[in-house]
Protein backbone atom coordinates (compact mmCIF):
# COMPACT_ATOMS: atom_id res chain seq x y z
CA UNK A 1 0.00 0.00 0.00
CA UNK A 2 1.37 3.37 -0.83
CA UNK A 3 0.71 6.01 1.96
CA UNK A 4 1.38 9.24 0.32
CA UNK A 5 3.35 12.53 2.19
CA UNK A 6 1.63 14.54 4.55
CA UNK A 7 2.55 18.36 5.50
CA UNK A 8 4.69 19.07 7.72
CA UNK A 9 1.84 20.51 9.80
CA UNK A 10 -0.59 17.59 9.33
CA UNK A 11 2.31 15.18 10.28
CA UNK A 12 3.54 17.31 13.69
CA UNK A 13 -0.67 16.61 14.68
CA UNK A 14 0.08 13.49 14.00
CA UNK A 15 3.11 12.89 15.83
CA UNK A 16 1.33 14.70 19.16
CA UNK A 17 -0.85 12.25 19.64
CA UNK A 18 0.58 9.19 19.19
CA UNK A 19 2.20 9.50 23.32
CA UNK A 20 -1.74 10.38 24.38
CA UNK A 21 -3.10 6.90 21.60
CA UNK A 22 -1.56 4.81 24.18
CA UNK A 23 -2.81 5.93 27.22
CA UNK A 24 -6.43 6.30 26.02
CA UNK A 25 -6.24 4.12 22.70
CA UNK A 26 -7.45 5.75 19.21
CA UNK A 27 -10.27 7.23 20.08
CA UNK A 28 -8.43 9.40 22.58
CA UNK A 29 -5.68 10.34 20.20
CA UNK A 30 -8.42 11.05 17.32
CA UNK A 31 -9.75 13.64 19.70
CA UNK A 32 -6.60 15.10 20.72
CA UNK A 33 -5.88 15.47 16.82
CA UNK A 34 -9.35 17.17 16.25
CA UNK A 35 -8.75 19.51 18.72
CA UNK A 36 -4.98 20.12 17.15
CA UNK A 37 -4.34 20.90 20.27
CA UNK A 38 -5.24 24.39 20.21
CA UNK A 39 -6.03 26.84 23.36
CA UNK A 40 -8.53 29.52 22.76
CA UNK A 41 -5.86 31.70 22.68
CA UNK A 42 -4.88 30.23 19.59
CA UNK A 43 -8.05 31.02 18.32
CA UNK A 44 -8.60 34.13 18.97
CA UNK A 45 -5.14 34.78 18.02
CA UNK A 46 -6.50 33.26 14.09
CA UNK A 47 -9.58 34.62 14.15
CA UNK A 48 -8.31 38.01 14.86
CA UNK A 49 -6.08 38.23 12.27
CA UNK A 50 -8.69 36.25 9.88
CA UNK A 51 -11.15 38.98 10.26
CA UNK A 52 -8.84 41.92 11.15
CA UNK A 53 -10.94 42.38 14.47
CA UNK A 54 -8.33 43.60 17.42
CA UNK A 55 -7.69 40.15 19.35
CA UNK A 56 -8.31 42.04 22.57
CA UNK A 57 -11.57 43.06 21.53
CA UNK A 58 -12.37 39.79 20.38
CA UNK A 59 -11.46 38.73 23.93
CA UNK A 60 -12.99 41.58 25.47
CA UNK A 61 -16.77 40.36 23.65
CA UNK A 62 -16.49 36.97 24.69
CA UNK A 63 -15.62 38.00 28.12
CA UNK A 64 -18.40 40.03 28.66
CA UNK A 65 -20.52 37.64 27.00
CA UNK A 66 -20.27 33.94 28.36
CA UNK A 67 -17.23 34.66 30.43
CA UNK A 68 -15.45 32.67 28.24
CA UNK A 69 -17.96 29.39 28.85
CA UNK A 70 -18.71 27.27 25.68
CA UNK A 71 -21.84 25.71 26.74
CA UNK A 72 -23.55 29.62 27.78
CA UNK A 73 -27.39 29.79 27.12
CA UNK A 74 -28.91 33.46 27.45
CA UNK A 75 -32.24 33.84 28.49
CA UNK A 76 -33.31 35.01 24.53
CA UNK A 77 -31.16 31.83 23.50
CA UNK A 78 -27.89 32.91 22.42
CA UNK A 79 -25.34 30.37 21.95
CA UNK A 80 -22.00 29.91 23.03
CA UNK A 81 -18.65 32.15 23.95
CA UNK A 82 -19.98 34.72 21.72
CA UNK A 83 -23.49 34.44 22.17
CA UNK A 84 -24.88 34.00 19.19
CA UNK A 85 -28.72 33.56 18.22
CA UNK A 86 -29.04 30.70 16.18
CA UNK A 87 -30.04 32.48 13.31
CA UNK A 88 -27.27 34.68 13.10
CA UNK A 89 -24.80 31.35 13.71
CA UNK A 90 -26.12 29.68 10.80
CA UNK A 91 -26.26 33.13 8.49
CA UNK A 92 -22.33 33.02 9.58
CA UNK A 93 -21.88 29.34 8.30
CA UNK A 94 -21.59 28.38 12.18
CA UNK A 95 -23.19 24.52 12.48
CA UNK A 96 -22.59 24.08 16.49
CA UNK A 97 -22.41 26.98 18.30
CA UNK A 98 -21.08 24.94 20.95
CA UNK A 99 -17.92 24.02 19.57
CA UNK A 100 -15.74 26.89 20.78
CA UNK A 101 -13.63 27.50 17.58
CA UNK A 102 -16.33 27.70 14.88
CA UNK A 103 -18.46 30.11 17.88
CA UNK A 104 -15.46 32.36 17.84
CA UNK A 105 -14.92 32.76 14.27
CA UNK A 106 -18.51 33.38 13.42
CA UNK A 107 -18.50 36.19 16.21
CA UNK A 108 -15.33 37.36 14.62
CA UNK A 109 -16.92 37.40 11.86
CA UNK A 110 -19.65 39.03 12.28
CA UNK A 111 -18.08 41.89 14.56
CA UNK A 112 -15.70 42.36 11.68
CA UNK A 113 -18.37 43.42 9.73
CA UNK A 114 -19.84 45.73 12.02
CA UNK A 115 -16.52 47.55 12.68
CA UNK A 116 -16.31 47.91 8.83
CA UNK A 117 -20.06 48.99 8.63
CA UNK A 118 -19.64 51.62 11.62
CA UNK A 119 -16.17 52.71 11.53
CA UNK A 120 -16.62 53.02 15.37
CA UNK A 121 -15.91 50.24 17.85
CA UNK A 122 -18.70 51.74 20.41
CA UNK A 123 -20.64 51.35 17.68
CA UNK A 124 -20.06 48.23 16.38
CA UNK A 125 -20.23 47.01 20.19
CA UNK A 126 -23.58 48.58 20.82
CA UNK A 127 -25.24 47.26 17.14
CA UNK A 128 -23.67 43.53 18.55
CA UNK A 129 -25.74 44.02 21.32
CA UNK A 130 -29.22 45.64 20.64
CA UNK A 131 -28.77 44.89 16.99
CA UNK A 132 -28.00 47.03 13.92
CA UNK A 133 -31.46 48.01 13.71
CA UNK A 134 -31.74 50.04 16.99
CA UNK A 135 -28.35 51.86 16.29
CA UNK A 136 -29.99 53.31 13.46
CA UNK A 137 -33.07 54.21 14.66
CA UNK A 138 -31.30 55.98 17.35
CA UNK A 139 -28.17 57.50 15.43
CA UNK A 140 -25.99 56.05 17.57
CA UNK A 141 -25.94 54.03 21.07
CA UNK A 142 -29.67 52.86 22.14
CA UNK A 143 -30.24 54.77 25.38
CA UNK A 144 -30.72 51.03 26.53
CA UNK A 145 -29.15 50.86 30.04
CA UNK A 146 -28.28 47.41 29.15
CA UNK A 147 -26.50 47.90 26.06
CA UNK A 148 -24.67 50.91 27.45
CA UNK A 149 -23.61 49.34 30.58
CA UNK A 150 -22.17 46.58 27.89
CA UNK A 151 -20.66 48.91 25.58
CA UNK A 152 -18.51 50.71 29.06
CA UNK A 153 -17.70 46.91 30.07
CA UNK A 154 -16.18 46.08 26.99
CA UNK A 155 -13.83 49.08 25.96
CA UNK A 156 -13.00 48.44 29.73
CA UNK A 157 -11.90 45.17 29.60
CA UNK A 158 -10.52 45.57 25.98
CA UNK A 159 -8.19 48.57 27.62
CA UNK A 160 -6.66 45.85 30.17
CA UNK A 161 -5.29 42.09 29.89
CA UNK A 162 -7.85 39.83 29.10
CA UNK A 163 -7.12 36.76 30.71
CA UNK A 164 -8.17 34.13 28.81
CA UNK A 165 -8.71 29.95 30.06
CA UNK A 166 -5.70 27.97 28.58
CA UNK A 167 -7.82 24.59 28.39
CA UNK A 168 -7.87 22.96 24.98
CA UNK A 169 -10.44 23.85 22.44
CA UNK A 170 -13.30 20.90 22.30
CA UNK A 171 -17.06 21.28 21.83
CA UNK A 172 -18.95 20.20 25.28
CA UNK A 173 -19.01 16.64 26.34
CA UNK A 174 -22.77 17.42 27.16
CA UNK A 175 -24.22 19.02 23.81
CA UNK A 176 -26.04 16.14 21.86
CA UNK A 177 -29.52 15.22 20.90
CA UNK A 178 -32.14 12.81 21.93
CA UNK A 179 -32.36 9.32 20.50
CA UNK A 180 -35.44 6.88 20.94
CA UNK A 181 -33.98 4.59 23.99
CA UNK A 182 -33.58 8.04 25.86
CA UNK A 183 -30.07 9.04 25.78
CA UNK A 184 -27.96 11.40 24.54
CA UNK A 185 -26.41 10.76 21.63
CA UNK A 186 -23.20 13.22 21.26
CA UNK A 187 -23.26 15.67 18.26
CA UNK A 188 -20.25 15.99 16.47
CA UNK A 189 -19.30 18.59 13.99
CA UNK A 190 -16.18 17.91 11.71
CA UNK A 191 -14.76 20.97 9.76
CA UNK A 192 -12.13 20.09 6.68
CA UNK A 193 -9.41 20.91 8.75
CA UNK A 194 -10.38 18.32 11.29
CA UNK A 195 -10.49 15.55 8.50
CA UNK A 196 -7.23 16.60 7.73
CA UNK A 197 -6.01 16.48 11.16
CA UNK A 198 -7.50 12.65 11.19
CA UNK A 199 -5.91 11.62 7.88
CA UNK A 200 -2.63 12.87 9.20
CA UNK A 201 -3.08 10.55 11.84
CA UNK A 202 -4.54 7.26 9.77
CA UNK A 203 -1.72 8.16 7.62
CA UNK A 204 1.07 7.56 10.64
CA UNK A 205 -0.82 4.91 11.95
CA UNK A 206 -0.57 3.12 8.49
CA UNK A 207 2.86 4.19 8.20
CA UNK A 208 4.20 2.84 11.39
CA UNK A 209 2.38 -0.46 10.78
CA UNK A 210 3.99 -0.75 7.31
CA UNK A 211 7.60 0.00 8.84
CA UNK A 212 6.94 -2.57 11.58
CA UNK A 213 5.65 -5.62 9.44
CA UNK A 214 8.69 -4.74 6.78
CA UNK A 215 11.54 -4.73 9.88
CA UNK A 216 9.31 -7.98 11.08
CA UNK A 217 9.85 -9.99 7.84
CA UNK A 218 13.29 -8.29 7.73
CA UNK A 219 14.25 -10.04 10.66
CA UNK A 220 12.35 -13.49 10.17
CA UNK A 221 14.40 -13.50 6.68
CA UNK A 222 17.92 -13.17 8.71
CA UNK A 223 17.09 -15.98 11.22
CA UNK A 224 15.95 -18.39 8.22
CA UNK A 225 19.07 -17.50 6.67
CA UNK A 226 22.47 -18.28 8.56
CA UNK A 227 25.07 -16.67 5.59
CA UNK A 228 23.07 -13.23 6.53
CA UNK A 229 24.83 -11.35 9.01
Amino acid sequence: MKVEAVSSGQYQAAQTVRANSAKGGFAAALKQAVSGGNSLNDVFDRASQTYGVPENLLKAVAKAESGFQADAVSSCGAQGIMQLMPSTAKSLGVSNPFDPEQNIMGGAKYLGSLLSKYGDAKLALAAYNAGSGNVKKYGGIPPFRETQNYVKKVMAYAGGDVSVPAAGVQAPETSGVKTTDGFAAPVISFTQEDYSRFLALFAQHLLENTLFQSTGDEDRQTSQNPFLI
